[in-house]
């Protein structure tokens, strides 16, 4: 792949180096933080190197897939970004709170979510080879792996300090310093030998074990960073660079012995029981909900407001439950990638839906949601119906998860506990496998139209169900359309025309369903029951109706060939917006199959277009 011609591709659609504030990835994404999101051009999809485009949590991401990290040098280096850049405070756009936790925990622990998953999986290893009886507990060998997969977790307050320390704009080594201080032998031996509490200048100090703790470090850096920010302006420069980590470390670490770690610690523990209070009231209902909506959760971005909770799991309980219900959710739509394998003749969704099982297996499912089931739908719900039934499982066996991973096939070795394998665990295979097995045998059966699954794609032949050209135009397929609402075919299936004339005309004999206010799209209903709709371009709503002109109402009748809508082409591309016009099937469900009746670059209005598979 050549990533230095994609790299400057993706600068280009962004608005160029000089409208990101920050960049950073994560398994799979290039997570952009912009100054204005109105520069970013969602057409950026369209590129082979580029699964899917997503705005969500404030941020434009680029999902790209396994090769992420080169792509990410690639673009700092075309842009002259260091990955030890720091955002800069008052740039981007405001956006609401739930967008800024989102940005604040994905800035936080997307740096080393790599790292955490390695050891988690290194964890789970040991445990499945302590239970085999390969490795003794007291082993030097055992010793060793366990400290390498441990010293993330246990270290956490060092790690987490840094990367807190740069998304709050602050020196992350300075923050880094305070999680030092969390952690200090000095502290640690503290809490085995005291006996009466110790004193910090008379005050009473309550010390408390913060190895692996998450929240009071996070709550400490911001501490830090709004303290080094007012120091900066007080200090001279001939003394700030000394003065003001001095000030920072002589208040901040005591304040958060005092203060902040308590106060967080609490929270730590309130989160960690009220989440097991809702799951323990219906373990079932939440692996149901969890299994179902999780990869829903990652299209919008939306799943980094749960990785605290299940970090924060582990810290306070030694184990988690969340993590082990979403398991079935990525085997849900790795079986639906391998139902699309086993079922199409298509050489090329072959090829891409077999590489996004791979994938999927090892816990990354943005090839197989983007490349494969969404833009199919049936296999996207069906695996989500799958990921809901088999989470069910899992919640009844109460199944709980010993080290931090992506969801993933080894998350089964993770789950095992000191005493070796159990019902909890059993429960886990059973309802993972169910997942797996059902989206994979729905989807084979029902997942995809005869037309996707044959070797190639004949012209379809006219006949009483087509629907004619509206317009006159360039055919422009579904998923080129720069909109990813039509594009990923949510709303249903058809093609676009990019209009050469400026009228809409009836495709067939029906009435007038539906007129938009702003009279840029207009919904239709054929004698036979089919519902198409018709969108003048992209965004055009915004033009509140200027440009275009009805000429019926709805409830009238029509009949192929009646003039439906006039607009002024000119005016509408002068004011800056995309034409491409799609003409969509809205109750495609209802149909086996929608197909074009020609695949000719060009169609002129009249003639048939779109043919429906009863």
């Amino acid at each position: 792949m050549d990533y230095k011609g994609l790299a400057q591709e993706i600068l280009r659609h962004v608005g160029g180096k000089e409208n990101i504030v920050s960049l950073v990835h994560c398994a799979t994404r290039l997570r952009f933080k912009l100054k204005d999101n109105a520069l970013a051009d969602a057409g950026l999809k369209n590129n082979p190197g580029v699964i899917m485009v997503v705005e969500s949590g404030g941020q434009f991401q680029v999902v790209i897939g396994n090769h992420v990290h080169d792509v990410y040098t690639a673009v700092c280096q075309a842009a002259g970004i260091s990955e030890e850049a720091t955002p800069q405070e008052g740039q981007g756009e405001k956006s609401n709170l739930l967008n800024r936790l989102i940005d604040i925990v994905s800035a936080i622990f997307t740096p080393f979510l790599g790292v955490m998953a390695a050891s988690g999986i290194l964890k789970g290893m040991l445990a499945l080879s302590v239970v085999c009886g390969w490795l003794n507990t007291e082993s030097a060998t055992y010793k060793i792996w366990f400290a390498a997969s441990d010293s993330l977790f246990y270290f956490f307050p060092l790690v987490l300090g840094y990367t807190a320390g740069k998304k709050f704009g602050g020196s992350p080594f300075l923050t880094m310093a305070i999680g030092g201080a969390l952690t200090h032998p000095l502290i640690t031996q503290a809490l085995e030998v005291t006996a009466q509490p110790e004193r910090f200048l008379g005050i009473p100090v309550t010390f408390i074990n913060y190895s692996s703790s998450v929240i009071p470090i996070i709550f400490a850096a911001w501490a830090s960073c709004w303290l080094e920010k007012r120091c900066n302006r007080i200090f001279p420069s001939a003394m700030k660079n000394f003065f003001t980590p001095l000030v920072c470390l002589g208040v901040v670490v005591p304040l958060t012995f005092l203060i902040i770690g308590p106060a967080a610690t609490w929270l730590s523990q309130m989160l960690a029981y009220g989440y097991q209070a809702i799951y323990a009231f219906a373990p079932w209902l939440a692996g149901t909900v969890m299994g179902a909506i999780w990869q829903i959760c990652v299209i919008f971005g939306l799943h980094w407001g749960l990785v605290p909770i299940m970090i924060n799991n582990l810290s306070v309980l030694g184990y988690d439950t969340l993590m082990p219900l979403l398991l079935p959710a990525v085997m849900g739509q790795v079986g639906a990638a391998l139902g699309v394998f086993l079922s199409t003749r298509d050489a090329k969704l072959k090829v891409l839906s077999g590489s996004a099982v791979t994938a999927g297996i090892f816990g990354i499912t943005e090839p197989a949601v983007y490349g494969v089931t969404l833009p199919n739908r049936r296999p996207f719900i069906f695996g989500c119906i799958a990921g809901g039934i088999g989470g069910a499982i899992v919640g009844f066996s109460q199944s709980n998860l010993y080290s931090f991973g992506l969801a993933s096939i080894f998350s089964l070795a993770q789950m095992l506990p000191p005493g070796g394998m159990n019902s909890t665990v059993w429960g886990a295979i059973i309802g993972t496998g169910l997942s797996l097995v059902l989206a994979c045998g729905l989807t084979w059966a029902f997942g995809l139209p005869r037309s996707a699954q044959s070797a190639s794609l004949p012209t379809a032949i006219a006949g009483d169900e087509d629907i004619l050209a509206p317009m006159s135009g360039t055919v422009l397929a579904m998923d080129r359309v720069p909109d990813a609402t039509f594009a990923g075919g949510l709303l249903g299936k058809g093609a676009a025309i990019i209009p050469l004339n400026n009228e809409v005309r009836a495709p067939f004999y029906g009435e007038v369903a539906s007129l938009f206010q702003t009279r840029h799209a207009i919904g239709l209903l054929s004698d036979s029951g089919i519902e198409v709709l018709i969108h003048i371009g992209i965004d055009t709503v915004k033009l509140d109706g200027q440009y275009f002109t009805a000429h019926v109402h709805p409830g009238d009748k029509i009949k192929p060939g009646d003039l439906l809508i006039e607009f002024d082409r000119e005016a509408i591309l002068a004011a800056g917006y995309d034409l491409a016009t799609p003409v969509i099937i809205s109750n495609s469900d209802d149909y086996r199959d929608v197909t074009r009746v020609t695949q000719q670059s060009t169609i002129n209005s009249g003639t048939p277009f779109l043919a429906v598979e009863r």
